[in-house]
C-alpha cells in the first residue's frame, strides 16, 4: 500500500467535501520575501524547499514501534520520535526555515518570538546557527530548564504575561518598537512549511501508514503535515489533538473562525494556546480530518507510558497524540503513526505528573482504616500489606482524634501496587485479617 519510501508517497491533491477552499497565491520557498501571512498559502512545493534547506541542520528522527500500543489499538503503531530532534522538539524545523528566508536588512534587524520553551529554544538555535540576534518572550511561570536552555542557545529572555498568547503580545510590541522580526510559533508560511518535513519523514518510512495522529496547539504542526501527507497520500487520515482544558479548535472549527478560549488550562503547556492561528486554521479546516480532546488523566498516562514501555522522556504535550490512543485505542485505522513532539519536560513537572499518571492507572491506593490502639497493632497491619507485596509510602497515625473511641486509632495509608487487580487483591488481604476499610 502507498509509494515507495523513495518517492514519499502517491500524487493527486486532497480536497474534502464541505472543506473552504485553499487560499490562492503560492507561497515562495523558504528564501522568498516575507509577506502577510493571511494572503497566502503552503503548498508541498514549500515543504519540500524546507526539507533541502533543513538537510544537514535538523535530525531525521525516528520511527520507533510500540508492542503496547499495537495490541491496544489492534493494528500497528509508531512513534515519531520528534521529542529527540535538535532543542528536544519539532520547532526549530519552522523556526530555521521562517529566519534563513530573511534578507539581509531583516536579519540586521535581529528576531523576536514568543514561546512556552520549545518555540524559543528553535528560534534560539536557529537564530545562532544564521548568524542572527534573537529576542525571546516568555510567559512568567515558563518552565525553568526550557528557560535556561533558550539563554543557552543564544536567546536573550524576557517575560511578560502568564499564557502565551499574552507573550505574544509583547513580542509584537517589540517588533514594532525596535524594527526585529517577529517569527510566529505557528502562524506563518514558512514556519508551517518547515513542520511540514516532519509528514515528507513519516511517508519515507511508513508508506503504508492509514492514520497520522499529532497533537496540536496553534496547529503549526498539524497544519504543515496534512499539506504534506495529504498532497501525496490524500487517503491517509490526519487526527489532530488537543488538550480538554485549551481545546480552541473545536469550537473555532464549529464557528467557521478562529475563536479565542477565556481562560484555558492545561499541564501541556507546548500546547496552550487560546486561540488557533489564521493561517493554520485554514489549513485545519479543509486538510485534517478530526480534532480530539484528552484529559489530564489520559496525558499523565501518555507520559507514563511512553518512559516505562517506550523508554522515552516526553512532555505532556508531545504525549498528547499518545493520549487519544488511549482514550480509544479502537477509533484509529492501522498503521498509526502518533507523533510525540517534544521532550522538553521540567523535572519537578515530571514528578508530579508520575505520581498523578501511576494513581490514574491504579498504581497507587490510598486507604484510611480503624485498628485497637494498642501495641502492636500497627505492626500487625504492616505485616498484612507485606505479605500482600503492598509498599507503603506514606502512613498516618492518629490517636487523639475525638472521633475515636478510647481503644481505637486511625491509620490513613498510601500505598504502591503493580495495578487495579493488586488493589483489589491488597483490600481483600485486609479484609481476610479482620480490618475494616472506611469508605
Amino acid at each position: 500500500m502507498g509509494a515507495r519510501a523513495g518517492d514519499e508517497g502517491g500524487g493527486g491533491t486532497s480536497s474534502r467535501s464541505g472543506a473552504a477552499p485553499r487560499a490562492s497565491g503560492a507561497c515562495p520557498g523558504p528564501a522568498g520575501a516575507p509577506s502577510a501571512p493571511a494572503a497566502r498559502s503552503v503548498t508541498l512545493d514549500d515543504v519540500r524547499a524546507a526539507r533541502e534547506l533543513l538537510s544537514g541542520v535538523v535530525r531525521v528522527t525516528a520511527l520507533k514501534g510500540s508492542r503496547h500500543l499495537s495490541g491496544l489499538v489492534g493494528a500497528p503503531v509508531l512513534l515519531k520520535c520528534e521529542n529527540l530532534q535538535r532543542t528536544g522538539s519539532f520547532k526549530v524545523r519552522g523556526a530555521y526555515t521562517r529566519i534563513a528566508g530573511l534578507g539581509e536588512e531583516e536579519r540586521a534587524a535581529g528576531v523576536v518570538a514568543a514561546s512556552a520553551g520549545n518555540h524559543a529554544q528553535g528560534v534560539a538555535l536557529a537564530a545562532s546557527l544564521l548568524g542572527v540576534r534573537s529576542t525571546v518572550f516568555m510567559p512568567h511561570g515558563a518552565p525553568l530548564p526550557k528557560v535556561a536552555a533558550t539563554r543557552e542557545y543564544g536567546a536573550r529572555v524576557r517575560f511578560a504575561g502568564h499564557v502565551v498568547d499574552e507573550a505574544l503580545r509583547a513580542a509584537r510590541e517589540h517588533a514594532a518598537r525596535t524594527g526585529a522580526v517577529l517569527v510566529h510559533p505557528f502562524d506563518h508560511p514558512g514556519v508551517i512549511a518547515g513542520q511540514g518535513t516532519v509528514g515528507l519523514e513519516i511517508l519515507q518510512q511508513c508508506p503504508e501508514v492509514r492514520t497520522i495522529v499529532v497533537g496540536v496547539g496553534g496547529g503549526g504542526l498539524v497544519a504543515g503535515i496534512a499539506v504534506a501527507v495529504k498532497a501525496l497520500r490524500p487517503d491517509v487520515r490526519i487526527v489532530g489533538v488537543q488538550a480538554a482544558g485549551a481545546a480552541a479548535y473545536p469550537p473555532s472549527l464549529a464557528a467557521g473562525h478562529p475563536v479565542t478560549l477565556a481562560a484555558p488550562v492545561t499541564m501541556a503547556d507546548g500546547i496552550l494556546v487560546a486561540r488557533p492561528g489564521e493561517l493554520p486554521f485554514r489549513l485545519v479546516a479543509e486538510l485534517v480530518d478530526e480534532v480530539r480532546t484528552v484529559g489530564e488523566d489520559d496525558l499523565a498516562a501518555a507520559l507514563l507510558l511512553c518512559l516505562e514501555r517506550a523508554k522515552l522522556v516526553v512532555e505532556p504535550a508531545g504525549a498528547s497524540a499518545v493520549a487519544a490512543l488511549l482514550a480509544a485505542p479502537r477509533a484509529f485505522e492501522g498503521p498509526v503513526v502518533a507523533v510525540l513532539s517534544g521532550g522538553n519536560v521540567d523535572p519537578l513537572l515530571l514528578q508530579r505528573v508520575l505520581r498523578h499518571g501511576m494513581a490514574a492507572a491504579g498504581r497507587y491506593l490510598s486507604l484510611r482504616l480503624r485498628l485497637t490502639d494498642r501495641p502492636g497493632a500497627l505492626a500487625a497491619l504492616l505485616e498484612v500489606l507485606s505479605r500482600a507485596d503492598a509498599n507503603v509510602l506514606d502512613i498516618g497515625h492518629v490517636r487523639t482524634d475525638p472521633r475515636l473511641g478510647l481503644t481505637e486509632a486511625e491509620v490513613e495509608l498510601h500505598l504502591e501496587t503493580t495495578g487495579p487487580r493488586h488493589c483489589g487483591e491488597v483490600r481483600a488481604a485486609l479484609r481476610r485479617a479482620g480490618y475494616v476499610v472506611m469508605p
